[in-house]
């Protein structure tokens, strides 16, 4: 057998992480790694107590036919990335990389340029975190630094969606 490496390694626990997501419309799962130690995880999902879209079978957003990167101030769930820093230090996210994996729920496809929301980007800046890993495919991802957030600031573009 072929060893895995370092990034899908973390890509594929991201992976199994999502599936705890009680999104019905897209599950994330999110891994923040530090010096090759996994510092904390998340998934999409209501905040603790509160009814989630799975158990009233019905998402909001979708309801109203609002696209993807839009509205989320609708939205019921506390997204990955914000669920794995809330549970970690901020000085362990310092220089930290984030693992991020999503699927659509009704398919199972991978997200087509997955990429975090207008908050959580704001959640990652703050948070030190200095990159990403996106998981494209079973064995591909894409790896961006959190500075080209900061150096491209398109909260100023006035656009919306991805």
């Amino acid at each position: 057998m072929k060893r895995r490496n370092k990034n899908n390694y973390y890509l594929d626990v991201a992976e199994t992480i999502l599936n705890r997501s009680t999104c019905i419309r897209r599950n994330f799962g999110a891994v923040i790694v530090k010096n090759d130690e996994i510092i904390s995880t998340g998934y999409n999902g209501a905040p603790r107590g509160r009814k989630n879209c799975l158990d009233l079978e019905f998402c909001m957003r979708e309801k109203l036919e609002i696209p993807r990167g839009e509205r989320y101030e609708l939205c019921r769930s506390v997204h990955a990335e914000q669920n794995a820093i809330i549970s970690a230090s901020r000085k362990d996210l310092i220089d930290s990389t984030l693992y991020l994996v999503g699927k659509e729920y009704e398919s199972g496809n991978y997200i087509k340029n997955p990429a975090p929301c207008m908050f959580c980007k704001r959640f990652i800046i703050n948070a030190g975190i200095k990159e990403i890993v996106f998981r494209i495919d079973k064995d591909n991802y894409e790896t961006i630094e959190v500075k080209q957030y900061i150096e491209n600031d398109d909260s100023l573009e006035g656009k919306f969606g991805y």
